[in-house]
């Protein structure tokens, strides 16, 4: 994105108005890194109501300021605005969610009058600029950039259902409303519009019509396949052939820059490019293009198929690894030659990856969203947009068209195909390491954790060269993949023909977890109200006390390793950071669940008020614990009963409170009744109150499911001493033995029963599954649940280049219930399986200031036990300490 910095100062703008008009006694101003806020001196705000919203380019932005400023300066109603031209190409980038998107400036009336009259007053102002519509507001009138919505003004959260915080108002009644925020304009029913409606608000049910709605006269939307912020992309049907078509979207001013050239350009540069490539079969063929309802659509041929991403995930599941090698070779010498024939025929890609390639039923190729790709007689539009992990570096810093750039993507998309992902190489401080380095380390454990062919790596690695000119061109990596075959080898050799050196002192697991270590000390903030240390929210926000998003989590870890090494530095860290949770928590009554409620808070309190002797702390956790719990009809370990009653258990048997072991047995009967049998075994399906879009879904997996409760009953046996909550567990035990489903020795589960199976991650997958049904073994004897636990570790083993790193969703709890398998089996080879694990994660680090990071699955960080480092250190700690499992009571056996 090209900085407007130094073209036109936004925050200069407004305090030369203020200084012309004398205004700036009245307001006060306030910055933070994305808007300038002003606030009136005199001025009460509202914590909710009808506010205002202003959208503008980044070549409008400072006319609409201008004019805007005109009006609001004079009035008393508070407002921000995006304080850099840069922060208004974000604002509207294709990137940017739709529930976002175009919020130039913000106001928030201080009554409905206000709002209506300010409306009409900015409307006038700024009318004939240009701007993007908002597509979760309603627009106050026809091209008018001003728009409107009912909403929150002020940051008032609560916990979702889900354990999530979300902003929220209140109805008339003062009950507590989410304030969603979608690409729908959605007001609550009771919200009186102060608005003229010279544009009304869409029903809330529209009548089907007659008959087919025909756009650009031929073509019939069936149905949306995605939605994004420059526009819908849509399946259709050619009215006069009928044939299915695809039809493309692009909203005026997406993506806007300072000439005033948005993603309407891109559509119309890819029709020049299916023009280009009409009659070769490498792209669909073009149908048409049209203007509908000032927005500018492209009409192509339909690809049947699947896109080469799926194929990769889904072909891998149902295949099996074994024959998924075979066709994974195939596919690669099809993408080399696909590459190959665009380039002869002139057509630079530049976003060659695997979101954009169509695989048919046949297993041929074929190339769509063409936006980006520039032809030899063409001029390329000004980009950095790209695919993170698959666009060349020099070209997300809009380096000139090159073939080379292709190069780079199509050895990501090969290592995609034939090592199950590409790795997410963080940004270092400081740069020591190339990515070449780093991506042959990360091929190199890859590849001593499974079979690879022969020159695989280098091939790779010779596609994805750093330098651009030192890259293998297609007729190069084509001879290279001819000589590859499945065979285990040593560590690759780099594309010049030599081995890499023995592994680095800081790429083994003890030097990750004492970059880690450092990483939690350096960024713990207690001074700070809101967050202990730094977490990833893209999945959302929790509570910033419990285990999964939380304080807590890493809380538990750091008492770990301190019990484990006696690091000196651990004990004011670990009462210090105690502190701060039991000063945010309430012990009145509690959250339910032991990964989003209190009593997780309350389990890793306790250990840390033991480790370090803090009677204070140690009676604080006890008062957490037997707290009431909130009432919740969920019944999964995360959020519900069976974590609550794990969490109690545990904290039974360091006290022998019998009141926590009253809890155990009052958990565990609230299962009991809500227990549904089957016809293969016992299950819990979601109640409607519960999660009504979840209704009915009987989860199989240890995070939501039928896993992590069996596994709570099985302690809840052992307390209780209740032959009956064994018999339950039992039960849920049958239920996955019918659930299960192999595949060349590899036992995978759906994430409810008679879906195809998922990934084998802790939460819903195998890795989970397996953790209860090894425990399950070890009190039944039944040889079943060995076998089946054997095929988990299997399936995670033959996926692991493919997984993200993190407890929940990756490598760590993966690993994890490889050491549990070690543990009641006492077969060394899965401590080994784990120490693989724990190299490819190694593999995977970037090293920052003296620290150890690790990237998200959203390629983020975050020190959360969930999806963060403090789950990461948790598990690379048990791979030289004999320990039990954070999160159980003990090791099985």
């Amino acid at each position: 994105m090209t900085s407007h910095a130094t073209e036109v100062d936004l925050e200069e703008l407004l305090r030369r108005v203020l200084e012309s008009t004398g205004a700036g006694t009245r307001w006060t101003t306030d910055t933070d890194e994305m808007w300038c806020r002003l606030t009136p001196e005199a001025a009460t705000l509202p914590q909710q109501g009808w506010k205002l919203h202003v959208s503008a380019t980044s070549a409008s932005a400072p006319v609409v300021l201008a004019k805007a400023l005109g009006v609001l300066l004079r009035d008393e109603s508070a407002f921000k605005f995006a304080r850099s031209l840069d922060q208004v190409s974000a604002l509207n980038s294709r990137a940017t969610p739709r529930g976002s998107s175009g919020k130039f400036i913000t106001v928030y009336p201080r009554s409905d009058a206000d709002a209506a009259r300010l409306a009409q007053a900015l409307h006038t102002a700024t009318a004939g600029l240009v701007g993007p519509r908002i597509l979760s507001d309603q627009p106050y009138a026809v091209n008018s950039l001003v728009h409107y919505r009912y909403g929150a003004f002020v940051g008032r959260r609560l916990l979702s259902d889900q354990g999530l915080l979300v902003w929220y108002f209140e109805d008339p009644d003062g009950n507590p409303v989410e304030d969603v925020r979608t690409g729908q304009y959605a007001p609550p029913s009771w919200a009186v519009s102060p608005f003229p409606a010279s544009v009304p608000a869409p029903p809330q049910k529209q009548q089907a019509p007659a008959g087919p709605v025909l756009i650009g006269g031929r073509f019939s939307v069936r149905e949306a396949i995605r939605h994004t912020n420059k526009g819908g992309v849509y399946r259709g049907t050619d009215a006069t052939t009928g044939a299915p078509v695809v039809i493309k979207e692009a909203r005026p001013h997406v993506e806007a820059d300072a000439s005033g050239a948005d993603v309407r350009d891109w559509l119309r540069a890819e029709a020049r490019t299916l023009e280009k490539l009409a009659g070769t079969g490498l792209a669909p063929e073009l149908l048409a293009m049209f203007e509908h309802g000032g927005h500018l659509f492209l009409a192509q041929e339909e690809i049947p198929g699947v896109p080469l991403r799926n194929w990769v995930a889904e072909h891998f599941r149902d295949a099996g690894a074994e024959r998924y090698r075979a066709d994974a070779l195939t596919q690669a010498g099809r993408l080399i030659d696909l590459v190959a024939a665009a380039h002869a025929r002139g057509c630079v890609l530049r976003d060659f990856t695997p979101g954009n390639i169509m695989v048919r039923p046949d297993g041929e190729l074929r190339l769509i969203d063409l936006e980006l790709a520039v032809l030899e007689d063409d001029e390329a539009l000004p980009t950095t947009v790209g695919t993170p992990g698959f666009s060349a570096p020099e070209r997300l810093m809009d380096a000139p068209v090159s073939p080379t750039a292709d190069y780079y993507s199509l050895g990501a998309t090969l290592c995609l195909v034939l090592a199950g992902k590409v790795p997410t190489l963080l940004p270092e401080r400081p740069a020591d390491r190339s990515a070449d380095e780093r991506l042959a380390e990360w091929l190199a454990a890859a590849q001593a954790a499974l079979p690879f062919p022969d020159g695989l790596p280098e091939m790779i690695l010779g596609l994805m060269k750093d330098a651009p000119a030192e890259r293998w061109d297609p007729d190069v990596a084509r001879a290279a993949l001819r000589r590859t075959a499945w065979t285990r080898q040593q560590p690759p050799s780099t594309p010049d023909g030599r081995r890499p050196s023995a592994p680095r002192p800081d790429a083994t697991p003890e030097s990750a977890a004492a970059g880690i270590v450092e990483h939690l000390l350096d960024s713990m903030t207690p001074k700070d109200a809101q967050r202990l240390w730094p977490v990833s929210t893209r999945a959302g926000e929790t509570d910033p006390c419990t285990v999964q998003q939380g304080a807590a989590g890493v809380l538990a870890v750091l008492t770990r390793y301190f019990e484990l090494t006696g690091d000196p530095r651990l004990p004011e860290v670990i009462s210090t950071a105690g502190r701060w949770i039991a000063d945010r928590t309430d012990t009145r009554s509690t959250g339910p669940g032991l990964h989003f409620g209190g009593r997780g808070t309350a389990w890793a309190l306790y250990d840390a008020a033991r480790a370090v002797d803090d009677r204070g702390l140690a009676d604080h956790a006890m008062a957490l614990a037997l707290a009431p719990q909130q009432p919740t009809l969920s019944h999964d370990i995360t959020h519900g009963h069976a974590g609550s009653g794990l969490a109690a258990a545990h904290l039974w048997r360091r006290t022998g409170d019998p009141r926590l072991a009253e809890r155990v047995v009052a958990a565990a009967d609230r299962l009991a009744a809500a227990a549904r049998p089957g016809p293969t075994g016992v299950s819990w399906p979601i109640p409607a109150e519960a999660v009504a879009t979840e209704a009915g879904k009987r989860y199989l997996g240890f995070a939501h499911g039928t896993s992590g409760i069996g596994c709570f009953l099985l302690e809840a046996a052992a307390v209780a001493d209740r032959p009956d909550y064994l018999d339950l567990a039992v039960a849920a035990g049958e239920e996955l033995v019918a659930g299960a489903v192999r595949i060349g020795g590899a036992t995978q589960w759906p994430a409810q029963a008679g879906d195809v199976p998922t990934a084998p991650y802790w939460c819903h997958g195998s890795a989970g599954i397996g953790s209860f049904l090894i425990r399950l073994w070890r009190t039944t004897c039944d040889e079943r649940h060995a076998e089946l636990a054997r095929g988990a570790a299997r399936a995670v083993v033959e996926r692991a280049s493919r997984a993200p790193l993190a407890q929940c969703h990756g490598l760590a709890g993966m690993g994890d219930f490889l050491l549990d398998m070690a543990s009641a089996t006492g077969d060394p080879s899965y401590h080994a399986m784990a120490e693989d694990l724990a190299r490819l994660i190694a593999a995977e680090r970037a090293h920052r200031d003296g620290h150890v990071v690790f990237p998200t699955e959203y390629g983020d960080v975050s020190t959360s036990w969930s999806d963060g480092s403090a789950g990461i250190l948790a598990f690379l700690l048990r791979t030289r300490h004999t320990d039990s499992r954070h999160w159980t009571i003990q090791q099985p056996g």
